[in-house]
C-alpha cells in the first residue's frame, strides 16, 4: 500500500488593508473526503465561501489559522508578518504535515519541507481550502472590530482603502487597530498630514 503524503496547503488574507491583523491558514485534506467547488478564495462569492469553510473544517485531516496582529505588522513589515502568521497557522495542526505548498513567492520558516507556487490557490486544492479559511476567518474578526468601531464601516470594506474607509479615517482619525506603517495612515499621523 502507497504511502501517503501529508501536504499541507497554505495561504493568507488581509495583506492590503489599513487596519486589522493579517491571517493565515494551512489545511491537510483528506484525499478519501475530497470537497468540491475548492477555488482562489477570491474568485468565490462571500456566500460560496461561507458555504465551504465549515465542510472544509469538517473534512479535513488537520486545519489552524492563525493571525499577525497589528503592532506585529508595524514593527517586522507585511511581508514578515503574513510569513509569521503562516508558520504560526502550520505549527498550530495537530497532524504535522509532510510537505508545505504555500501560495505566492515565499515560504514560512517551519523546518519542513515547503515550495511556493505562484498563483497556488487556483492550482492546488489544499491551498485553495486555507486561501477560504484565511478569509472567512478575518472577514469574521473584521466583523468583530464593527462592533468595537463602527465609525469606520469595517463592515463593508474589511479594512481595505477604499475611498469610503479613507473619507472615515480622514473624519475619526487612525485607530488602535490601524496599521500606522501604511502610507495612508501614517500620512494621517504625520504633522503634515493633520491639515488634510
Amino acid at each position: 500500500m502507497n504511502q501517503i503524503i501529508l501536504i499541507c496547503g497554505v495561504d493568507e488574507a488581509g495583506r492590503g488593508p489599513l487596519a486589522g491583523p493579517v491571517s493565515a491558514a494551512a489545511v491537510i485534506l483528506d484525499p478519501a473526503n475530497p470537497i468540491e467547488g475548492l477555488a482562489d478564495s477570491k474568485k468565490l462569492s462571500e456566500k460560496q465561501r461561507d458555504l465551504l469553510a465549515p465542510i472544509i473544517r469538517e473534512r479535513a485531516l488537520a486545519w489552524a489559522v492563525a493571525y499577525a496582529e497589528v503592532d506585529e505588522i508595524d514593527q517586522i513589515n507585511i511581508l514578515q508578518a503574513t510569513l509569521l502568521a503562516m508558520k504560526r497557522a502550520v505549527l498550530a495542526l495537530r497532524i504535522q504535515p509532510q510537505q508545505v505548498l504555500v501560495d505566492g513567492l515565499y515560504c514560512p520558516q517551519t523546518g519542513i519541507p515547503s515550495q511556493a507556487i505562484v498563483k497556488g490557490d487556483s492550482k492546488v486544492a489544499a491551498i485553495s481550502a486555507a486561501s477560504i479559511l484565511a478569509k472567512t476567518a478575518r472577514d469574521e474578526l473584521m466583523l468583530k472590530l464593527h462592533e468595537q468601531y463602527p465609525q469606520y464601516g469595517f463592515n463593508g470594506h474589511k479594512g481595505y482603502p477604499t475611498a469610503a474607509h479613507l473619507a472615515a479615517l480622514r473624519e475619526h482619525g487612525v485607530s488602535d487597530v490601524h496599521r500606522r506603517s501604511f502610507r495612508p495612515v501614517r500620512e494621517l499621523l504625520s504633522p503634515a498630514g493633520q491639515g488634510i
